[in-house]
């Protein structure tokens, strides 16, 4: 038998891919996932940010190439040219943590016109007469959606601090903080709120409007709770994410 020639191994079909052969590293590609793993935020605003970055990169390799570097070292050299991953991760978290402040404080806002609903028919439903348990939750109820509805103020001023008036004015150091623990205040107590409600809405004399304020409670926890998670972990970070 004689070994196959040229035209059999054509006849064959073309010849598959071998699986040995390593693929070259980008690194370009390799720098921006070390960097998206070491950030934290809206993953809109971090896609954005990380393709800005993307296209800076790829106008420097192409300006190396264009000078006549090798692509390769072009690429090492953008990189190094660009900085550190623990370089890069200050502004950039500085970025996506306003992004998360904004997006907690846009769902907080949401949740206001749900919170004063509520609380116009807890105090329009509200039993009267003696110190009951009915009487008693509808109370607590009011109280807690009142404090939620006022503390959702704060987040008309955090949209107006991060947006226009930053641009006057220094956004507050502490201001994610502020934002995460706030949300986390009216997360809270629109849950209990709405297990109170959910514990006493068969006694209530006014059980249809009361489940309808027990569903606008839940609805508001709903809206809130996601955000404020994440601002809770973007205000933990130990990065200096914000200037005084």
């Amino acid at each position: 038998m004689t070994p196959d020639g040229p035209a059999d191994r054509l006849a064959d079909g073309p010849e598959a891919p071998r699986s040995d052969v390593l693929i070259a590293a980008d690194p370009v590609e390799d720098h921006l996932t070390a960097l998206g793993a070491a950030l934290h935020g809206p993953p809109a605003a971090k896609a954005r940010l990380l393709e800005e970055l993307r296209g800076s990169l790829q106008d420097a390799v192409a300006a190396h190439v264009h000078a006549g570097m090798n692509r390769d070292l072009a690429a090492e050299r953008a990189v190094r040219d660009c900085g550190s991953v623990d370089e890069l991760l200050p502004a950039c978290q500085h970025e996506l943590t306003i992004a998360q402040v904004r997006q907690t404080a846009r769902a907080t806002a949401a949740a206001t016109p749900l919170l004063l609903a509520a609380w116009y028919l807890l105090h329009t439903t509200a039993p009267s007469g003696a110190w009951h348990l009915t009487h008693t939750a509808h109370l607590l109820a009011t109280r807690i959606t009142t404090f939620t509805a006022l503390a959702a103020l704060l987040a008309f001023a955090v949209i107006a601090l991060t947006g226009t008036l930053a641009r006057w004015i220094p956004t507050p150091s502490r201001l994610p903080r502020t934002v995460a623990w706030t949300s986390t205040a009216v997360t809270a107590s629109m849950a209990l709120c709405t297990l109170v409600l959910a514990t006493t809405m068969p006694l209530t004399d006014h059980w249809p409007l009361t489940t309808l304020a027990t569903l606008l409670t839940a609805a508001s926890h709903a809206v809130t709770a996601g955000p404020a998670r994440a601002s809770r972990l973007c205000a933990r970070l130990p990065v200096p994410t914000l200037r005084p």
